[in-house]
């Protein structure tokens, strides 16, 4: 069902903010892709289908979209890198948000769309599962050209979950056990360099894509992380096995990560490094346990940061604890019309950063209580700083659904138009979602 949405005011900048150029982002040509997470219900009508087309229902959708480049304006960020990647918790910097970090929050945002544009989601195809490009021609061929990165390595994630046997008889695209995830990227130009005032590595994941990726989604309980000395850090069960789990034949996502940043720090780690790890949906959850992995095991690691969108709870507050006292960074961008932000659990944090309208909270019970709640599998944290946007505001956006409000395209839009709590949306956004208020996604 669709909800019309009226149009809001829209806003418009300070004098001292309008005399910054605003990026013109340039629209590059016409594509289809397919796309399936584990946020998109699966909503299709069954009736009068024939019964071919019900083994269908968990295959990504299919949609047509206008994909738009958000062309990062050449400001050199300079000795202020570490301000803008979290070192002070991006105080200042949220609301109003300043115009360098939407720039920042947006090209890390392009990283993970070019991960789902290079992932075959075709069922039929013999490459199912596995990237369309090789790592010297990713970026370009994912409309990503003249990054100044260049990627050094394919990540692939691996699901724990046992078959029964009889999924042997069952198609093959039902029973993909590991698939390709992402990648690392190390920026190489100088001038670009330049411009960051560091070398920066991105890790970009993409979100929920197979039937085995989305049935771990669904074991929500926590887990106590392996190694744990007794500290009560949990994280999701089905995010972790996804990202520590592997076969005979292939390493886990883990392992993949760790061998890959340790030769980077062997080559790059004399000079000014930063980690950057980005995800949609369940690629931001992998994003926060890598960033944790990292941190733990290399003790010479760069400054890391995390920049999710429209991300899921991943751990309870012992994990939290675990990456503040680490120094990692996490800047969640969230879409408050996302259903997928407020689940798996409930949140029983008093001090957490936004008390978020439609979550369960057990804040304010008495404290005998919320020690039991927090003793249970069910007791997750919010972790990080929020950028907190919704779908509302926008004077661009014709509907709202589960699916639409959760897609990242939605989220850079969001990104690219907010200005404040105050001053939702700004006029120049229209660009980029002309002809997006048109789409129509068919679930």
């Amino acid at each position: 069902m669709s909800v019309s949405v009226k149009a809001v005011r829209q806003c418009t900048l300070s004098s001292a903010t309008t005399s910054r150029t605003t990026p013109t982002p340039t629209p590059t040509k016409h594509i289809t892709f397919r796309c399936c997470t584990l946020t998109q219900p699966l909503k299709r009508s069954i009736e009068n289908q024939p019964m071919k087309n019900l083994e269908r229902l968990l295959d990504p959708i299919d949609y047509n979209s206008n994909t738009f480049r958000f062309t990062p304006r050449p400001v050199r960020l300079g000795k202020r890198w570490k301000e803008y990647q979290g070192i002070q918790n991006w105080d200042g910097l949220l609301d109003p948000l300043d115009d360098n970090l939407r720039d920042e929050i947006l090209r890390y945002g392009e990283f993970v769309e070019a991960a789902y544009k290079s992932f075959d989601f075709e069922p039929s195809s013999p490459t199912y599962a596995t990237c369309r490009f090789p790592k010297n021609t990713l970026l370009d061929r994912s409309g990503l050209p003249q990054t100044g990165y260049r990627l050094t390595k394919h990540l692939r994630a691996t699901s724990g979950i046992n078959l029964p046997r009889w999924m042997d008889k069952a198609p093959t695209w039902v029973s993909t056990q590991s698939s390709w995830i992402g990648y690392v990227a190390v920026c190489q130009d100088k001038e670009e360099i330049a411009r960051l005032g560091r070398r920066d590595v991105v890790i970009a994941f993409r979100g929920t894509a197979t039937c085995l990726e989305w049935l771990e989604n669904l074991r929500a309980t926590l887990t106590h992380l392996p190694g744990d000395d007794g500290s009560g850090a949990m994280v999701e069960s089905g995010f972790l096995s996804l990202y520590t789990s592997g076969t005979t034949m292939l390493p886990s996502l883990q392992d993949m990560v760790r061998e890959e940043i340790n030769r980077l720090l062997q080559i790059y780690g004399d000079e000014p490094l930063s980690l950057t790890i980005t995800g949609h949906s369940l690629g931001a959850a992998l994003a926060t346990l890598a960033a944790y992995d990292i941190k733990t095991n290399f003790k010479r690691a760069p400054m890391v940061t995390v920049i999710s969108f429209g991300g899921p709870r991943v751990g309870n507050r012992s994990f939290r604890q675990h990456l503040e006292k680490q120094g990692t960074k996490v800047l969640r961008i969230v879409n408050s019309d996302d259903l997928i932000t407020k689940v798996p659990g409930f949140v029983i944090d008093e001090d957490d950063d936004v008390s978020n309208k439609g979550d369960v909270q057990m804040a304010g019970l008495p404290g005998w209580i919320q020690k039991r709640v927090e003793d249970t599998q069910w007791a997750y944290a919010e972790i990080g700083r929020e950028l907190r946007l919704s779908s509302r505001d926008s004077p661009y956006l014709n509907s709202i659904n589960v699916a639409t409000c959760h897609e990242l395209k939605t989220y850079l839009h969001l990104v690219n138009g907010f200005v404040s709590s105050t001053c939702p949306f700004r006029a120049s956004a229209r660009k980029v979602l002309s002809n997006h208020s048109k789409e129509k996604v068919q679930i």
